[in-house]
């Protein structure tokens, strides 16, 4: 759901003067703290979701589903450590695995293609 209206009664007018709010959040526009997914042993966190749905995140991963773009086959192989995190230096820091990072297996050097953290698994394919 688009968060635009209600976020803008937060803030200022142009002139700096208040702007009170016309109406609170409803339920359907809160937000919630990422995921962040860490290596570690598998942990999956369950949250209710609009309309009474289950969304699944992926808090720890220890495992990565890893494509080898030279045989077309996909396997289930350990994770050993995160190298890079493109989308934040401080997640590079901290060993956080989001879409982009780069991550070293067992197999090699991978780039992850999923959402950890939106779809509870780590999908990768592997740099050569």
């Amino acid at each position: 759901m688009p968060l635009r209206p209600i976020e803008n009664l937060a803030k200022r007018k142009p002139t700096g003067g208040r702007r009170t709010p016309y109406r609170g959040r409803r339920a359907y526009e809160i937000k919630r703290y990422p995921a962040e997914t860490t290596l570690g042993d598998d942990e999956v966190v369950k949250r209710r979701v609009r309309g009474g749905n289950i969304k699944l995140s992926l808090k720890r991963a220890s495992y990565a589903n890893v494509l080898d773009p030279s045989t077309k086959k996909v396997k289930k192989i350990k994770i050993l450590k995160v190298i890079k995190n493109v989308a934040n230096r401080d997640y590079d820091r901290r060993g956080v695995i989001t879409k982009g990072a780069i991550i070293e297996t067992e197999l090699g050097m991978a780039r992850v293609g999923s959402r950890p953290g939106q779809d509870s698994v780590v999908n990768a394919i592997l740099i050569k």
